[in-house]
């Protein structure tokens, strides 16, 4: 439980930084469930997912045909595939935090992010340099994701890279490729990308990031596979344009909680 000092200087660090980390948010206990209804959605792997190869980011098998072609990157809809999974996603206290962020009532998106995210040895592959609202459709650029790490996340496993205060930047369009990654070939890219931080997490950790907040995620070195879970929320007042990817989806009212976080 947070004193409500405490959290407005979260709420304080995400609106300044660009990202905050929220140590222990969930119980082992928790952790421990979401991690076995993990295991049990990898091993089925209904639809809808995504593997490496679809994706083609660097270092992912060349195709589903080649050695490690079946690696799974994402599990989609994680909100509709497990029932401890959308309880995470609505969370009393993400939600009250959420709620204290945006100062309204809070809408999941079940159009982006809402998965399961993991990172394989040897074959899940890095992302690039990226602002996630680049992809998405909404009437403002004020959207938040709560990153939820169900085991240790470090460099060496491939656990994100922030870029400190980059929500607030202007960038040119020139800056950013055809797919819409930060171009890491510009000097002026490069000297920003020199400033990035790669926090370390703890299993139960929540990582709140704001979604013009530049981040990536490297290769994973370790031994075990990398696990998270990862949902998209904004207030009552920011719709998703009508007509695009982000509408396309029912959304998720998150109840008053009426909790201390």
């Amino acid at each position: 439980m947070l004193s409500s000092n405490h959290l407005g200087q979260q709420i304080a660090t995400l609106r300044d930084t660009g990202y905050v980390i929220v140590r222990g948010l969930l119980s082992p206990q928790r952790v421990a469930l979401l991690r076995a209804g993990a295991a049990q959605q990898l091993a089925q792997r209904q639809a809808p997912l995504e593997y490496e190869a679809d994706l083609r980011y660097p270092g992912a098998p060349e195709s589903r045909n080649a050695r490690g072609g079946e690696t799974v990157r994402r599990l989609l809809d994680a909100y509709a595939r497990d029932p401890d999974f959308a309880a995470c996603a609505t969370d009393p206290r993400i939600s009250e935090w959420l709620r204290q962020y945006f100062d309204s009532a809070v809408w999941m998106s079940r159009a982006h992010h809402n998965c399961l995210m993991t990172k394989h040895p040897a074959y899940g592959s890095l992302t690039g340099w990226h602002r996630d609202f680049r992809y998405w459709a909404f009437e403002r650029d004020d959207l938040v994701s709560a990153w939820v790490a169900l085991g240790p996340e470090t460099a060496e496993n491939g656990g994100l890279w922030f870029v400190p205060d980059s929500h607030r930047m202007a960038f040119e369009a020139d800056r950013f490729e055809g797919a819409k990654f930060f171009r890491s070939d510009l000097p002026e890219n490069q000297s920003l990308i020199a400033t990035a931080v790669a926090p370390e997490l703890g299993a139960g950790d929540v990582v709140f990031f704001h979604c013009n907040t530049l981040h990536s995620a490297g290769k994973n070195t370790s031994a075990e596979v990398k696990l998270s879970l990862v949902f998209t929320y904004h207030g009552a007042d920011n719709a998703p344009v009508p007509g695009t990817r982000s509408a396309a989806t029912p959304e998720i009212a998150l109840p008053a909680t009426g909790v201390t976080v």
